[in-house]
């Protein structure tokens, strides 16, 4: 083979190998890519990894401090709850040693208003009345409010008939709008609603109360008609209206627009404010409708409820003069010296024959040495060494029958005595007693037995 043959063969093989060459660092590069991506992803994985982590860790973290602060937000939720209720036993316990001497004294200045009196006296002992009224309204209102707001008062709901609730409470107050020369009307109704008797009773005697307080001549109407699937109440009153940027207001507490027309019975501007917290309670709505000069009317709407056995005939109505209770013997119950003396110079002064003693056992014994029964037994909730008012009405009547009348009066407005009252079917008064209340409701136990 020539050189020049020779030279151009390894031409053709170097060309070759570069091709080869070429192909190969094609191939290798293409695998350094490869092996690049796959790096990259694995340091990318790498470094979510990582941040997941510390994401997680922040979240546990954050967990942690979540389930902290709900701890520290139940116990200061239970240290509040606790420290509401201490408060509420407190104003329980204070309220109750304040009213005892409160109610015997009212007892008596009520004994004492039945006398013979000159003008001048006369004047004095209504003062008296109006500021023991007071009184007795503030801390019957500081307590309702504390129950409700610790949540101690719970609602009791079913089927009532509205008549139950409503006719007790116009004979409740039928003296007090006569005082100030009012007509109370009450339209009669058979609605059947559902709600807690006792507390939409604690409604609309607020209500009652104040379109007496705040109506100087006309009258105050309760009433009841249909609404939608319920039913509404309405207490209504010719009084002094209240202008409309007020409407809202009235429900706060302490707030008085320092519009009545006696300024000695103002209240203390707790009324509406329990109404607010009732009616939210029991879910039912409150609206008032007013205007200055042409009275109020406040509506309650309250759910229909099913209507169960007819309602009992009425009773007959009874006179409620003194004359016509006379000669019934009541028996009163009481451990407190005090009260058990003005109840029974009141009750003897309306004409009532009274025996009055600390105990059941010792009635039992007074009732056997006179050889009579009983046509009504007032007794007190707290009686001695733990005795209960509610316990000597059950001893009476295993004596006397079960038809045996009876009444509860009581200064403790807790709900436990309340219950313990309610089991027992027995009305019940708290204290102090309003001479005019106390009245028309022995006027109605008594009506059975012709007083």
């Amino acid at each position: 083979m020539s050189t020049g043959d020779s030279h151009e063969q390894l031409l053709k093989e170097n060309a070759k190998l570069r091709k080869i060459n070429e192909v190969l660092m094609r191939r290798v590069e293409r695998s350094m890519d490869m092996q690049g991506n796959d790096f990259a992803l694995f340091e990318t994985a790498i470094l979510l990894e990582g941040k997941v982590r510390e994401r997680t860790a922040a979240l546990e973290q954050a967990l942690r401090d979540l389930q902290a602060s709900n701890r520290a937000l139940a116990e200061t939720k239970a240290e509040a709850e606790q420290a509401n209720q201490s408060k509420t036993r407190f104003l329980a316990a204070v309220s109750h040693d304040l009213l005892q001497p409160l109610n015997a004294a009212r007892l008596f200045l009520s004994a004492l208003g039945e006398t013979d009196q000159t003008p001048k006296s006369r004047q004095l002992i209504e003062n008296i009345e109006i500021a023991f009224e007071s009184i007795e309204r503030l801390l019957g209102s500081l307590l309702d409010i504390s129950k409700l707001d610790a949540g101690v008062t719970t609602a009791e709901i079913g089927d009532v008939p509205l008549a139950a609730v409503l006719k007790p409470l116009v004979a409740e107050f039928a003296p007090l709008a006569e005082k100030k020369g009012l007509t109370l009307r009450f339209v009669p109704s058979s609605a059947v609603v559902r709600t807690d008797p006792h507390l939409l009773s604690r409604i609309l005697r607020n209500l009652l109360s104040n379109a007496i307080r705040y109506t100087l001549a006309g009258r105050v109407i309760v009433g009841v008609r249909r609404s939608g699937g319920g039913f509404v109440v309405e207490v209504g009153d010719t009084g002094v209206g209240i202008p409309p940027d007020k409407q809202r207001e009235i429900f706060e507490e302490f707030r008085r627009l320092g519009n009545a027309p006696d300024t000695r019975d103002r209240g203390f501007g707790l009324g509406l404010a329990i109404v607010e917290r009732i009616a939210r309670l029991l879910g039912h709505r409150v609206e008032v409708r007013s205007a200055p000069g042409r009275g109020s009317r406040f509506l309650v709407y309250v759910p229909a409820g099913r209507a169960g056995r007819p309602l009992a005939a009425p009773r007959p109505a009874v006179d409620g003069s003194p004359a016509a209770l006379r000669n019934a013997l009541v028996l009163v119950i009481e451990n407190e010296r005090a009260i058990q003396e003005g109840m029974q110079a009141l009750l003897q002064g309306w004409g009532f024959e009274v025996i009055a003693e600390a105990s059941a056992e010792s009635a039992i014994s007074a009732l056997c040495a006179c050889a009579r029964r009983p046509d009504l037994v007032i007794a007190d909730f707290h009686l001695d060494e733990g005795e209960l008012g509610t316990n000597a009405v059950r001893r009476l009547r295993a004596t006397y029958g079960d038809q045996l009348p009876g009444l509860i009066i009581t200064a403790d407005r807790m709900p436990e005595a309340q219950r313990e009252i309610r089991a027992l079917g027995l009305p019940l008064l708290n204290k102090p007693v309003r001479p005019a209340q106390l009245r028309a409701m022995m006027r109605h136990l008594l009506a059975p037995v012709g007083m």
